[in-house]
């Protein structure tokens, strides 16, 4: 009988599991896609239980049907789910309304601005670590308190996407202690314990669950939960945490010096620092991994622009696909690959959904600037890969003048499956980019943080040195001297249009 560890993360269009032997080898994966709601501007949801634990569900038997092997097997199960989300559930751990989602949705601004004004500049920083912004719970708590108080009534707990999967499997309401400290602040203290005096504001101590280490057992597999997704009653399950901490961990950010960015629906970032760091333009907290601290932040848009990209611009490869079964972001990347740096003069400001890091503005748009009749759609979708490159670069640089050296850097996620787009990215930063030989991503860090959680795997020293590199991605320098001006007027943009943004 083989040992094989379990590893499924939940993104924003797609769930990705997969099966890891105890040689650390990829037995087996499979995904399910699904559809994120958008009902209003600002304002995007999934629907927990038939999504999150519905696809779980689907995932974990069809990886053990695909595999061949039997549930007792799997020696533990670890999970992820996007990034930090907002899900009220009752005492049954039915969820009373739709997940508010991460950082891209930004329907708290009403909330963030009261909170600016009650607590003033100093103690935001002082309780939050980093300027209010649409990656915070305690604001999208107050939403639902302000806005739907029948719901918040009935709240037993507000928990995060990995919270509600790990309740669902054992019944234990926990929380990675690295999410609950950066994003639930001000709800839990530093020291992880539930702070009963910052919660009078936003919720009830009670109603938020309780920190754990990612890696730590919550508990085990109850047999509600083994009929649903045909695991062994009893299996162990690790706490878990969201999709970029497991993606980070899944290409060794596990010591200062590294940086990911996550190339998904949106772009996240990790940096792993010897220092606790404090920026407006970033967000500095401890990490996932002990005696460690990150740097982190993200953009709105990614892949997210690129399916925008794919719907609007390149309808007809839709319907050729139905047809040819041609892929059409294969098509499309190899369309765009003789596209000269700089796309014929042309830029794109990828604030399709607002921005995050480093403007942190919900209220920012996206534009197509320089537009001239000899530019096809493959220029503007050539554009919109650059302008997810510049704002990386923007990034890089906010680390670099807070004295941050970024030694290596390591591009994960279905990004980069775009080639042309990986050689843009290591172009306009002028740095090498490294994607991991397994490039699953979160999934595969979370299996390993399971094996770590049941002690086969001993330290994150040790998980680290499991990760094998693939290929490294050099920058082009004619290529990179071309691009500084582009992400000089990259930068200007922005600040030239601002406030016309807002008037919009």
């Amino acid at each position: 009988m083989g040992k094989y560890y379990l590893g499924i993360d939940i993104g924003t269009f797609e769930t990705k599991g997969v099966l890891v032997d105890d040689c650390f080898r990829v037995a087996a994966v499979m995904g399910a896609k699904h559809g994120m709601e958008n009902p209003h501007p600002n304002f995007f949801e999934h629907d927990a239980e038939k999504v999150w634990w519905k696809d779980f569900c689907t995932v974990s038997k069809g990886l053990i049907e695909k595999a061949g092997i039997q549930p007792e097997e799997i020696a533990a199960v670890g999970s992820d789910v996007l990034g930090c989300d907002c899900l009220p559930v009752d005492e049954t751990c039915r969820p009373l309304r739709k997940a508010i989602l991460y950082g891209i949705d930004a329907r708290a601004s009403k909330e963030i601005a009261f909170l600016n004004e009650h607590y003033g500049e100093a103690k935001i920083k002082e309780l939050f670590g980093h300027p209010l912004c649409s990656d915070d719970i305690a604001p999208k708590i107050m939403w639902i308190k302000n806005n739907e108080p029948e719901v918040y009534a009935r709240t037993f707990k507000f928990l995060t996407g990995s919270s509600y999967i790990t309740a669902k499997l054992t019944g234990e309401y926990v929380i990675d202690q690295f999410l609950a400290k950066s994003s639930f602040s001000p709800l839990y203290d530093k020291n992880g314990s539930i702070s009963e005096e910052e919660c009078t504001l936003f919720c009830r101590p009670d109603q938020l669950a309780r920190c754990c280490f990612v890696h730590e057992i919550a508990g085990y597999v109850t047999p509600q939960a083994a009929a649903e997704t045909g695991l062994k009653e009893g299996t162990p399950v690790i706490c878990g945490t969201g999709d970029s901490t497991s993606e980070a961990i899944s290409v060794g950010i596990t010591e200062p010096g590294k940086l990911m960015f996550q190339f998904g629906s949106s772009l996240f970032f990790y940096y792993c620092s010897d220092r606790l760091t404090y920026d407006h333009r970033i967000h500095g907290h401890n990490f996932t991994v002990p005696d460690t601290f990150s740097v982190s932040g993200g953009t709105n848009t990614a892949g997210t622009l690129t399916r925008w990209m794919r719907d609007t611009l390149y309808f007809d490869l839709l319907e050729e696909q139905q047809q040819t079964g041609a892929e059409p972001y294969q098509l499309m990347m190899e369309r765009v690959a003789d596209i000269p740096a700089g796309s014929s003069g042309l830029i794109v400001l990828p604030y399709f959904a607002g921005e995050r890091c480093p403007i942190n503005d919900a209220l920012a748009k996206g534009m197509i600037f320089g537009l001239t009749l000899e530019h096809t759609r493959d220029h503007i979708y050539h554009a919109a890969l650059e302008g997810i490159a510049y704002g990386i670069a923007q990034n890089i640089r906010v680390m670099e003048e807070l004295g941050l050296p970024v030694e290596n850097l390591i591009a994960v996620g279905g990004g980069t499956k775009n080639h042309v787009w990986m050689q843009i990215v290591a172009d306009v930063i002028g740095r090498p980019v490294c994607i991991p030989k397994v490039s699953i991503g979160a999934s595969y860090g979370e299996a390993l943080l399971a094996a770590l959680g049941i002690g086969d795997l001993k330290s994150f020293s040790e998980l680290s040195s499991v990760i094998e590199p693939d290929q490294v991605i050099m920058p082009n320098p004619e290529n990179t001297k071309i691009y500084r001006k582009f992400v000089e007027i990259y930068d200007k943009l922005y600040l030239s249009t601002k406030e016309l943004m807002h008037l919009l």
